[in-house]
């Protein structure tokens, strides 16, 4: 298992030579927020026990792509707004009709679209029709690809993106990987000796994964710091969700009592959602 791990202070930047843009050797960067104190970056590949933690050797560079459909759905999005605040309309115009075309080849992208379209003008009843028929080609797509639940003070913020390079949908794999931050905002140490995940398909069939610690690791987690890594997750289906919890105790005392951490549900799906960050909201 490969991995990198750094001691960091806030507002550092990490760089590494990434294809985010163009595949022209540009830097992908991580900006790390408030006190994380350790960040973990971890090779993932696919295996048979879903939301396993992943664990192998280094990937090679279209497996570690992560320019998938849904990435440059939400760069389309990103320069579109970049172009509209400098008023440079005509490549505003340019990329909001390649946003369409994008938009009409993806049904749940064409979908939520119309959606928000009928609820922007209050045609209720359109909106209604079109909530009815996103839930029937993709039954998670109205969750969130990002999720964010604190309890007892520690707060687990996850956030998935789908993972073309090691996809194979004529054999029925789609690979997701998902992005885990934790963050000790209690008073009291804590350590994080369990994770349980609920796995959902797009067909409803359900898989409960449990394991100790995560990323082979049972993190010490000390007030006011973060422990943030990522793993992986093969689907049969195009989108689905995950929620789970990890069982923690505080270590200030002995004889603490375990108690668990809510994961909340996100979605995996293979059109993301627009987004790719956390979101920063305290």
């Amino acid at each position: 298992m490969q991995s990198l791990s750094f001691n960091l202070n806030a507002g550092t930047k990490v760089s590494w030579p990434g294809r985010f843009n163009q595949g022209d050797g540009s830097k992908q960067q991580i900006h790390i927020r408030g006190n994380v104190k350790m960040f973990r970056i971890m090779a993932c590949a696919p295996e048979m026990n879903s939301g396993a933690e992943s664990q192998s050797s280094s990937p090679s560079p279209s497996e570690s792509s992560f320019l998938s459909r849904s990435q440059t759905y939400a760069l389309l999005k990103q320069q579109m707004e970049v172009a509209t605040k400098s008023e440079d309309y005509k490549q505003a115009a340019r990329l909001r009709d390649s946003l369409k075309i994008f938009e009409d080849e993806e049904p749940v992208l064409r979908l939520r679209r119309l959606l928000k379209e009928a609820i922007a003008e209050e045609r209720f009843e359109d909106a209604a029709r079109y909530r009815d028929e996103l839930k029937d080609v993709a039954p998670h797509s109205l969750l969130k690809c990002s999720s964010d639940a604190t309890t007892l003070g520690i707060r687990v913020q996850v956030r998935s993106v789908y993972i073309e390079g090691r996809s194979h949908p004529s054999k029925g794999l789609y690979f997701f990987a998902y992005r885990i931050r934790i963050t000790n905002n209690s008073d009291r140490p804590v350590q994080l000796l369990r994770r349980h995940w609920i796995i959902t398909d797009a067909n409803g069939k359900t898989e409960n994964v449990w394991g100790i610690g995560v990323i082979g690791e049972q993190p010490v987690i000390l007030p006011n710091t973060g422990f943030e890594y990522s793993s992986a997750c093969p689907l049969g289906t195009p989108s689905g969700r995950m929620e789970g919890d990890f069982e923690m105790k505080h270590i200030d005392k002995v004889g603490s009592r375990t108690f668990n951490v809510a994961i909340a549900p996100f979605s995996l799906s293979k059109v993301g959602d627009g987004s790719d960050t956390f979101s920063d909201g305290s």
